[in-house]
């Protein structure tokens, strides 16, 4: 059966590439996502002591060490069997607002972007943050200062913009002083008035973008994520809910010490990248997204006065979508700064009592919160001495992988059709699906400059069709 392999998918954080299998007759038939490297974090910290998980697994990524920091260590607090000091937990909270706030200032401005603004079908020798820089300069630096001003706001708490060691078992090592609230509080301003010029722009622009709204990942799915007590959005704590579009709530809360009756992972041969499902519905039947479009999917309310406004209106889009993920992602970075200005103007955020202090009081824990891509998982198990003897991490790139496989289907087949000519920019189209949810594969950082993408498309009898080079 002929093939269209797109090798590798570019602007995206990792390597991966994508498989189109056509019929005899050239239509798609068949895609695959498949992500080409592995890590071994589960494997690798067995035997080594508790403690070190948080610290350690933040070397998982590169971009959201903070996201895997704060994980591990609410899945150490379940080991200690502590309840951390409230101030504790509202700087972690903070801390992950900044990773959440700069991650998504980075997927959209630096990598989605130039798709968004320049054009699916633009130059791709421009279609890069540095030809946005040169079209939309003011965009292009106001997206760099959303991003700055996240990974300088982790800086300021942590000490170091990646891999801080400040968040601990137990709560976090050191307080927040009042000349660090200050520093932060006055940066906040100006991060706040950029992303609302940001959603209105991009607001103003979604009728260019129809075609793809409807093609993008456009498909029922369950979505998952955080909320609070009362439905708002969350990121750091609350409830685990399961959800369909229309607010029907499957389970509303799913338990951290019993995840396993409702979350189950598929491996599939063509991947390092597992698939976990709804339990209950059976695999691939009980696929279900996670990030931004499913959190702003499963929440009656976002709790910020200035994103609330903008959520009204992203209740009114085709929130099926994936190609709303962008949307999705600007109302979230305008709510970070909003929610980040309301802890440090919080009374008790400089108070000294912020880590609770104890030995291993459970042989398993659990710990969840939500990364910028999605909802994360660490359990873990310890013997009698605390020592690792089990990791399991769920992610929120794998807790996406059935939705992106069946969307890069659904974008090949209306963009790729038979007796055309491959364009560059239909298999843009193919790997823009992709970025739409920002996946995270090999936590790490890009090289920038050309990165080499070679397709070919053969005919039944290998006789070669055509061929695209960049």
């Amino acid at each position: 059966m002929p093939e269209i392999l797109i090798d590798p998918v570019t602007r995206i954080e990792g390597h991966s590439k994508i498989s189109l299998q056509l019929n005899d007759e050239g239509e798609v038939v068949d895609a695959a996502f498949h992500v080409t490297q592995i890590r071994g974090f589960e494997k690798f910290v067995e035997g080594r002591p508790f403690s070190e998980m948080p610290s350690l697994m933040a070397r998982i990524c590169g971009i959201c060490p903070v996201s895997h920091l704060i994980a591990s260590a609410k899945a150490c607090d379940a080991l200690l069997a502590v309840r951390i000091p409230p101030t504790a937990a509202k700087l972690r909270a903070l801390m992950n607002l900044a990773q959440i706030a700069q991650s998504h200032a980075l997927s959209f401005f630096y990598l989605s972007a130039p798709d968004l603004l320049l054009g699916m079908d633009s130059n791709p020798s421009e279609r890069h943050i540095f030809g946005l820089l040169k079209h939309h300069p003011q965009i292009a630096r106001e997206g760099v200062k959303l991003r700055a001003v996240g990974q300088t706001i982790i800086e300021v708490l942590g000490g170091k913009r990646i891999h801080s060691a400040w968040v601990v078992p137990g709560g976090v090592n050191a307080p927040l002083s009042e000349e660090k609230r200050d520093k932060i509080a006055a940066m906040l301003p100006e991060v706040i008035a950029i992303a609302q010029r940001s959603l209105d722009w991009f607001g103003e622009m979604l009728d260019r973008f129809q075609s793809e709204i409807a093609s993008f990942a456009n498909f029922e799915t369950l979505y998952m994520g955080l909320v609070t007590e009362d439905g708002a959005l969350e990121h750091y704590d609350g409830h685990l809910r399961l959800a369909e579009l229309d607010g029907t709530v499957i389970v509303r809360d799913i338990p951290a010490d019993n995840y396993q009756k409702y979350i189950a992972e598929a491996v599939e041969p063509t991947s390092y990248l597992k698939s976990p499902y709804y339990r209950p519905y059976g695999y691939p039947k009980g696929m279900y997204r996670v990030g931004p479009l499913a959190r702003l999917n499963i929440v009656e309310r976002v709790g910020t006065p200035l994103a609330e406004r903008y959520f009204h209106h992203y209740r009114s889009l085709d929130r099926q979508s994936s190609f709303h993920y962008h949307y999705a992602r600007l109302i979230e970075i305008l709510y970070a700064y909003e929610k980040i200005q309301q802890l440090v103007d919080d009374p008790h955020i400089t108070d000294t009592r912020v880590r609770a202090v104890a030995a291993a009081n459970a042989p398993e824990g659990v710990g969840i919160s939500e990364a910028p891509r999605g909802t994360l998982l660490h359990h873990y198990e310890i013997d009698e001495d605390g020592m690792m003897k089990r990791a399991n991490l769920i992610i929120a790139t794998g807790q996406n992988n059935l939705a992106m496989n069946r969307g890069v289907l659904q974008v090949a087949q209306a963009y790729i059709k038979k007796g055309k000519k491959i364009e560059e920019s239909m298999l843009n189209r193919v790997e823009a699906v992709i970025r739409a949810y920002d996946p995270c594969l090999s936590c790490s950082t890009h090289a920038i400059g050309a990165m080499p993408l070679r397709v070919q498309l053969f005919g039944p009898d290998g006789t070669l069709l055509d061929e695209a080079v960049r």
